[in-house]
């Protein structure tokens, strides 16, 4: 009995790795969006493979930030109080905070893994290799949205509701954090080509990030330790100042009196500082591609 076509079999790993070198391809973030619809396959498939064989899949991706806020909540407002006294709604102004340093770190990360990862595809397919870094951008934003959803449930049980500098200071954020994570995820997934150390030195320095930006401390603290001169030193660091965007956006509508809370908890000028930092994580974002273009050729011949 002869059996129906079922089409051309698929190649084995042996077959693929059998290949030649795939040519040249087209370079450059903007051919990245021309080819938006392999950037959305490579950004399910990365999703996908997540939570392959776990049986509520996705539902993690909303499970694990929620127990982390309700641990958070219980520490701080049940057993310590007012965030050892000095920060109202302190279980708010901590997740406001790492739900960006989350975007950040695994923007980073992630895209410092990104061409090692996929070399397979990277040696064999004639793409853009600056998909990679941008595929993990996005994954990363995807697995923000669980998190903002879970932060804005107890914002709005706690009488917060959106208002548009608040929205505009959230949004300057994250794009500090999207143009800087990405940025630094160019340089770092081809250096980590050419040298595996790099991925480590990557994990070490978002491993600091955690601490140098006031989420488990607020920047009124920072004020008071190291006075006005310390208190400018520190604000160079952009994740800070992503840091108090979103904590302007999200926990100060939160607290009893907001402006007051803006006024005492947050710096002056905090949106003129967010739209300097963005700007120069943008150039940085556009130095970051060049490198990453002069470079990208001998990364095939290094996996």
């Amino acid at each position: 009995m002869s059996t129906a076509s079922k089409g051309p079999a698929r190649p084995t790993t042996a077959e693929l790795e059998a290949l030649p070198l795939a040519p040249p391809a087209a370079t450059g973030l903007r051919e990245v969006v021309r080819r938006r619809y392999l950037l959305g396959m490579l950004v399910r498939n990365t999703i996908k493979s997540r939570y392959q064989g776990t049986v509520l899949g996705w539902l993690w991706s909303y499970l694990q930030p929620a127990t982390r806020f309700l641990m958070f909540y219980f520490l701080f407002q049940v057993m310590i109080g007012r965030g050892a006294g000095t920060i109202e709604n302190f279980a708010i102004h901590l997740f406001a905070g790492m739900v960006i340093v989350h975007f950040f770190t695994e923007t980073f990360n992630g895209g410092t893994q990104s061409l090692v990862q996929n070399r397979s595809l990277i040696t064999k397919l004639p793409v853009p290799r600056e998909m990679f870094p941008v595929a993990r951008m996005l994954v990363a934003a995807w697995h923000t949205v669980p998190m903002l959803v879970i932060l804005v449930i107890p914002c709005i049980l706690l009488g917060w509701r959106p208002d548009p500098v608040g929205m505009a200071a959230a949004l300057l954020g994250f794009s500090l954090a999207a143009a800087l994570g990405l940025a630094l995820g160019l340089l770092f997934s081809v250096g980590n080509v050419f040298m595996r150390d790099v991925g480590k030195i990557a994990q070490t320095l978002t491993m600091f990030v955690t601490f140098s930006v006031p989420m488990m401390y607020s920047y009124t603290l920072v004020e008071e330790r190291f006075g006005p001169t310390g208190a400018e030193l520190y604000l160079y660091n952009p994740m800070a100042e992503a840091v108090l965007l979103i904590q302007r956006g999200f926990w100060t509508g939160t607290t009893s009196d907001p402006a007051a809370t803006a006024e005492v908890h947050l710096p002056d000028h905090l949106f003129t500082r967010g739209l300097a930092m963005t700007a120069v994580s943008v150039l940085l974002l556009v130095l970051a591609q060049r490198v990453f273009a002069r470079l990208e050729a001998k990364v095939p011949e290094r996996l």
